[in-house]
């Protein structure tokens, strides 16, 4: 009886190695072919993959291609392993505990792959707009990849907790109302960040723009931020403004849409000079400074007449805005000496007094 029982064992242990051994081996096998399979990608992304791509106007595909082929064929490999272990008869706590595991990987994987591809296409954008838009790329760029990273990562956040059933609707209800809480909160840096966004996007001035305000006060944009942007004005200090004020005022871009400037200098000679004379001499004047272009000519006026001047003006053109006020200062001064050489008076203002004394009257100028 022993012997029977001993036999009927021995079968037991046997067919329960065999079933093992069967399911192993079926484990093997579905994780050799997709072994082959992620080889079969990387081929196909490496070789075929560029000549597709090389018809295409951009290189924006190849480096996207570049950049994901190796988590690509990644998480081929790792996908066979799930379904490897999926395919073997573990206990319940185990197959829960293995699968999830590996579950896990999987989509850290993916989430690899698209902030890989995400972040390829930022420095794709950026490394095409140049330095013209330098300014707005180091902040804007930045927030970019942090928002799409939050995104990336909260999804991935979200269909882990699903596949373990995980009940995530309260989680997301009580991000909404925490988001609301804070939105009341903090409304007024909400408005400026919005604003910030809305400058960085639009962009009625970059860094290094030269700005008027509608106050008058103007100077040199030095940073944009989310909250605020800063303006280095013209006695060296720094003026910060909020976003919403910038984006719910008028101002003046100098720079913009060239750097090239136009000045005005205003004179006015005294009665009895000859205009054409004073406006050739004015345009001569303005031609002896390096700085002033050729094109478009400086160009002379006869405004108007005054109480007791001709009222003359010059325009004339630079390079850079900001050698504007330095080129004036040259052409006032020469127009002072070029003036004085020709013999062309500035008059002043005079005043005639009449004073009566002992019944005679005496007449005295200033």
């Amino acid at each position: 009886m022993d012997r029977i029982l001993d036999f009927y064992r021995l079968q037991e242990t046997d067919s329960l190695y065999l079933f093992w051994l069967k399911e192993c081996l079926v484990a093997v096998i579905i994780f050799a072919v997709f072994w082959v399979l992620a080889r079969g990608v990387r081929y196909v992304l490496t070789t075929w993959g560029p000549r597709f791509t090389s018809f295409t106007a951009t290189d924006l595909d190849d480096r996207v291609l570049t950049r994901v082929t190796p988590p690509a064929s990644l998480l081929v490999i790792f996908a066979g392993l799930y379904y490897a272990v999926r395919s073997l008869p573990l206990p319940e706590n185990a197959h829960v505990v293995v699968s999830g595991f590996i579950f896990v990987i999987n989509i850290a994987i993916l989430t690899n792959i698209a902030y890989r591809a995400a972040d390829e296409t930022l420095s794709w954008y950026t490394a095409r707009a140049g330095e013209g838009a330098a300014g707005l790329n180091r902040q804007l760029v930045p927030l970019i990849e942090k928002l799409i990273s939050i995104f990336l990562v909260g999804t991935a956040l979200i269909i882990v907790l699903k596949h373990f059933n995980y009940d995530i609707l309260s989680l997301v209800t009580a991000l909404g109302i925490g988001s609301l809480a804070i939105g009341m909160a903090a409304k007024d840096t909400l408005a400026n960040m919005i604003s910030g966004f809305t400058l960085m996007i639009d962009r009625p001035f970059r860094i290094g723009d030269r700005i008027q305000l509608t106050s008058g006060q103007w100077g040199d944009v030095l940073d944009i931020g989310l909250r605020s942007t800063k303006i280095k004005t013209a006695d060296n200090t720094l003026l910060i403004i909020p976003n919403s004020e910038l984006c719910n005022t008028s101002l003046v871009n100098m720079a913009f849409p060239e750097p090239r400037a136009k000045g005005k200098v205003t004179v006015g000679v005294a009665y009895g000079s000859d205009p054409e004379k004073v406006k050739s001499l004015l345009a001569e004047i303005a031609l002896d400074i390096p700085e002033v272009l050729r094109e478009p000519h400086p160009e002379a006026y006869f405004v108007s007449f005054g109480e007791s001047v001709l009222n003359m003006a010059l325009f004339f053109w630079v390079n850079d805005y900001t050698r504007v006020f330095a080129v004036t200062d040259l052409i006032n001064t020469r127009i002072c000496t070029r003036f004085r050489e020709c013999g062309i008076y500035i008059p002043f203002p005079t005043r005639t007094v009449l004073l009566e004394k002992e019944g005679q009257w005496h007449t005295e100028s200033k």
